[in-house]
């Protein structure tokens, strides 16, 4: 039995890097869950206020 879960979080884009597409995102999870690995596609959260993945780091 496997002990971990992938979770699959969208980076937002920051100006220096860009995000993964929505069917990127949801390709890679199918090829987790061909492998038979747990994997959740999580929501983004705090993108209006410039919080969300990825963009806390291009605040500096």
């Amino acid at each position: 039995a496997r002990s971990f879960k992938v979770n699959l979080i969208p980076y937002n884009p920051t100006g220096k890097y860009e995000g993964s597409s929505r069917p990127a995102i949801e390709s890679f999870k199918a090829v987790l869950d061909r492998a038979r690995i747990p994997a959740t596609v999580r929501l983004t959260r705090g993108r209006d206020i410039e919080a969300a993945c990825g963009q806390l780091a291009s605040a500096r």
